[in-house]
Parts: structure tokens; sequence; C-alpha cells
């Protein structure tokens, strides 16, 4: 049997990009104040990334009602999108959303 595609791990962290203290729910990926997430995962869950790379939150998009940030790996350049969470501050989601081309 291969690696599992999902591994809830219910986990709180500091922010590596603006220092929030965030408890985590188990499927929580980034900062819900700045959006940035830190490259430690292969498949969600695993923690089997080696890079430890901080991920900006670099695109956005609403796809069947569900909104989605594209974090960016600031080390190694991996891509991932993620879904948003009631927890986080829309003010940056939109400015996230703006800062887009057209």
């Amino acid at each position: 049997m291969g690696t599992p595609k999902f591994t809830r791990v219910k986990e709180d962290f500091v922010c590596g990009h603006c220092g929030l203290h965030v408890e985590g729910s188990g499927y929580t990926n980034h900062c819900p104040k700045c959006l940035w997430s830190k490259h430690v995962d292969i498949n969600p869950g695993d923690r089997a990334a080696e890079c430890g790379g901080m991920m900006e939150p670099v695109g956005f998009r609403v796809e069947k009602g569900e909104y989605a940030i594209l974090h960016r790996c600031t080390v190694c350049g991996h891509e991932k999108w993620n879904k948003t969470d009631k927890a986080d501050d829309f003010d940056e989601i939109l400015k996230l959303s703006r800062s887009l081309p057209s």
C-alpha cells in the first residue's frame, strides 16, 4: 500500500511570517491572519516534505462556491492550492484577490 493521501494532525503552531499563535484543528494549513503557510507536507498531514520553506499566498480562486488560496514555497517554488477557513481574515483574502492580474 502507498502512503495515505490525508493524515489529520491536530497541532498548534506559531506563524513563521507574522508570529500569530494558531490553534490547529487538524485541517489548519495556513495562518488565518496573514494567510502564509509552511512547506511541511507532501500529502496533507504527512509532514514528509524536507523543504520547510515559507509558503506565500500568491493566488486566489472561487470554484463551486468554495474559496481557495494558492501557496508558493519561497525556497523551492512548490505550489499548492488550499481551501480557506471560516477563521481566515477575509480582508486579507480580498487583498490577495485584488492583487491578481485581471
